[in-house]
C-alpha cells in the first residue's frame, strides 16, 4: 500500500504471461504462532476447496525463498504465489487510505483501476488489492467508481459491516462532489441539470447513456431514469474548464453523459467525446489507442474525480466530511503531453 498521491497512468497491455500474487503477512490474520501457508490462505481463498492441491501446481515463495503449503508464517513476511500462463492488464496500484473507522474504509482510487473483477483483471482490482494488502481480507465495496474515475470510494472492512451499511447507503452518504476537467467554457457559473438518462436501442456503444429526447419514440430508449446534478464553474484556462459536480441521483455515467449533452465533454472520455469514436477504435485495435489518439482526447483516462463525501454515521453525531485532492490548479498539467491548447 502506498501513501503517495499519484495519478500516473500505465500501459494497458500485458507485458508477460506470468503473474504474482503477493500477500503481506499480518499478525491479525495469524490464527496461532504456527500458522501455515495453507491455513493463512483460507482467509483469502475461501472458495478454494483444496488449497493444498491449488498450491502444488504453483511456485510459492516467502520473502523470495521457496516454500510450500506447510511452511510456517511470521508477521511481516511476504508470501508470493506465481501464477504461470496468467496475465492481467497493468493498472495504477497507488491507492491509499484517506480515513477509516472500525467498520468503514475511505480510499483514494487511482485511474485506471477497476474496483472489482473484469474480463481482463481478476486479481489486480481495488477490492482485490485491499484484501491482499491489508488485514481486511473480507473487505466489500459499498459503492462503485468507473475504471477511469479516480478519487474517494468507501469499502466495508468485513461482511457484517457491509450488510449494515450497504442497505443504509442513501442515508450514510449525504453529499457527493466530483471535479471534472472538460473541453469547453460554459456560459454559466452554476447550472441545475435535470433530465432522464437511458441507453439507446440503436447505439453502437451499448453502455453509452443518452439524455432522453421526449419527442422521440419511447421504444428508442431502455429504462429511462430521472437524474439531477448541479454543475459549478470553478476555473477556465484556455479552452478547458474545471467543473464542480454535485449529484443527487447515482445513475450510470450520470456526470459524463450530462456534461457531454451540455457540449462540455470530460477530457479523455472515450465514450462521450467525439461521439465515441475512440472507444470504438480501441475495441477494434489489438494494441489499443496511439499517442496521437490520446493527444486528441487530451488525456489517457477521463479526468473525473470524486473529491468530497459527507457521511452521516449516526443521527446524534456531526457529519464526517472526507476530501480527496483535486486536479492540478494548472489544468494543462493534467493533459496528455502536447495535447492541443
Amino acid at each position: 500500500m502506498s501513501d503517495k498521491r499519484s495519478t500516473k497512468t500505465y500501459n494497458t497491455m500485458p507485458t508477460d504471461s506470468n503473474f504474482t500474487l503477493e500477500y503481506p503477512i499480518f499478525e491479525a490474520l495469524l490464527n496461532t504462532s504456527e500458522t501455515t501457508v495453507c491455513q493463512y490462505l483460507q482467509h483469502h481463498l475461501p472458495e478454494c476447496s483444496s488449497i493444498d492441491e491449488w498450491l502444488n501446481e504453483r511456485e510459492v515463495l516467502i520473502d523470495g525463498v521457496k516454500a510450500d503449503g506447510n511452511t510456517l508464517l511470521q508477521a511481516g513476511q511476504t508470501l508470493s504465489i506465481l501464477l504461470s500462463a496468467h496475465f492481467e492488464q497493468q493498472v495504477n496500484k497507488q491507492w491509499y487510505i484517506i480515513w477509516q473507522n472500525p467498520e468503514i474504509l475511505a480510499l483514494f482510487k487511482p485511474a485506471p483501476l477497476a474496483v472489482s473483477r473484469t474480463t481482463r483483471n481478476l486479481h489486480d482490482t481495488l477490492v482485490g488489492l485491499v484484501r491482499r494488502q491489508t488485514p481486511y481480507c473480507k473487505a466489500q465495496l459499498l459503492h462503485r467508481l468507473d475504471i477511469e474515475t479516480s478519487g474517494l470510494i468507501l469499502l466495508a472492512k468485513d461482511q457484517p459491516s457491509d450488510v449494515k451499511w450497504k442497505k443504509n447507503l442513501s442515508t450514510l452518504i449525504e453529499k457527493k462532489i466530483y471535479h471534472a476537467i472538460v473541453k469547453g467554457v460554459p456560459q454559466w457559473q452554476e447550472y441545475l441539470c435535470e433530465n432522464q438518462l437511458a441507453e439507446r436501442t440503436d447505439s453502437a456503444i451499448r453502455c453509452k447513456m443518452y439524455v432522453v429526447d421526449e419527442t422521440a419514440a419511447s421504444s428508442d430508449y431502455r429504462k429511462p431514469k430521472q437524474c439531477k446534478s448541479i454543475f459549478k464553474l470553478l476555473k477556465s484556462q484556455g479552452q478547458y474548464s474545471l467543473i464542480e459536480c454535485q449529484i443527487f441521483t447515482g445513475r450510470k455515467h450520470q456526470i459524463r453523459a450530462q456534461l457531454a449533452a451540455l457540449g462540455l465533454p470530460i477530457v479523455g472520455d472515450k465514450i462521450y467525446s467525439e461521439e465515441g469514436k475512440y472507444f470504438l477504435k480501441r475495441l477494434a485495435l489489438e494494441n489499443g489507442l496511439s499517442a496521437e489518439d490520446y493527444r486528441q482526447l487530451g488525456a489517457k483516462n477521463h479526468l473525473l474525480r470524486a473529491v468530497e463525501l459527507h457521511l452521516r454515521l449516526a443521527d446524534d453525531q456531526p457529519l464526517t466530511k472526507l476530501y480527496s485532492p483535486s486536479f492540478a490548479q494548472d489544468l494543462h498539467a493534467e493533459l496528455y503531453p502536447a495535447s492541443d491548447e
